[in-house]
């Protein structure tokens, strides 16, 4: 179960748009992640180079949390909040719920369910 303290510098950390270094730093060597019924990726350098991929693509994520943050045990859901902004200054709006379930004060789940119609304009 994660302390309070590491949740809200989590949650801080991704909102201020350093993904990347929240996944270094707050999720296990081996976790996973699932966008809904799609592949388990594994490994948190997987993780981090998928991120920091996705990154470079845009101009500009903002990121926003919708409270509440649901925390039960070793289980977080957090409604994110996702604006891409494309190298034309177009937006592309996701939201998305993220299931998480935490080892001691770090991620070894986690699945992300969104409606994926949300993509169109990504690319």
């Amino acid at each position: 179960m994660p302390d309070k303290k590491t949740l809200d510098d989590f949650l801080a950390m991704v909102v201020s748009g350093k993904h990347d270094l929240a996944i270094e730093q707050f999720y296990a060597e081996d976790s996973t992640m699932q966008e809904n019924l799609g592949e388990i990726r594994r490994g948190r350098g997987n993780h981090v180079a998928r991120e920091r991929a996705t990154l470079q693509r845009f101009k500009e994520v903002r990121t926003t949390v919708v409270p509440p943050v649901f925390a039960s045990g070793d289980f977080v859901v957090i409604h994110w909040i996702f604006e891409f902004v494309r190298p034309d200054d177009g937006v592309v709006r996701i939201e998305e719920l993220a299931h998480q379930r935490w080892a001691g004060n770090k991620i070894a789940e986690e699945r992300f369910y969104y409606d994926p119609k949300q993509l169109a304009g990504m690319a």
